[in-house]
């Protein structure tokens, strides 16, 4: 395992669409672990693989307390009411904004062995799969901000 480079703003591969997962092997797995390993490292709460120059549909989430969520091919299915809060990326650092978001957000995606699930987020983590799967269509939280707001630093 090995932590990956976070492409930045400006960057092509932020503004391209992924292509969906088909083989569920090695490459995935390292991948995924590769994913972990940089999501932690910069502490993020979530990280799209084109974040590290891939383009394939694949997202992690920081649950907190050691625990990453791994997704592949994720879906939205449902989601229900919605907030406006502010949000970063780590492919946008510096920055912040207000983004109306679900307060709640329903996927199903499968996991590194293929095997399909259904995960249900609210609130941070609805902002968060609404956010990563925003970035396997080529979609920057910055084109959906309401407006700015200092980051503390």
């Amino acid at each position: 395992m090995a932590y990956r480079k976070i492409r930045e703003i400006g960057d092509p591969c932020l503004k391209k669409k992924c292509r969906p997962v088909e083989e569920f092997d090695e490459r995935l797995h390292l991948l995924l672990d590769d994913m972990r390993e940089t999501l932690i490292k910069y502490n993020g709460v979530g990280l799209a693989a084109p974040q590290v120059g891939i383009l394939k549909r694949v997202i992690v989430i920081n649950l907190g307390d050691d625990r990453i969520l791994e997704l592949v091919n994720p879906v939205i299915v449902s989601t229900e009411g919605s907030y406006v809060d502010s949000e970063g990326c780590l492919s946008v650092p510096g920055k912040a904004g207000e983004v109306e978001r679900p307060v709640k957000t329903t996927v199903i995606a499968y996991d590194r062995k293929g095997q399909r699930f259904e995960y249900t987020g609210e609130e941070l983590y609805s902002r968060c799969l609404c956010h990563e799967i925003d970035h396997l269509d080529g979609i920057l939280y910055v084109e959906k901000v309401i407006r700015f707001v200092e980051v503390d630093e």
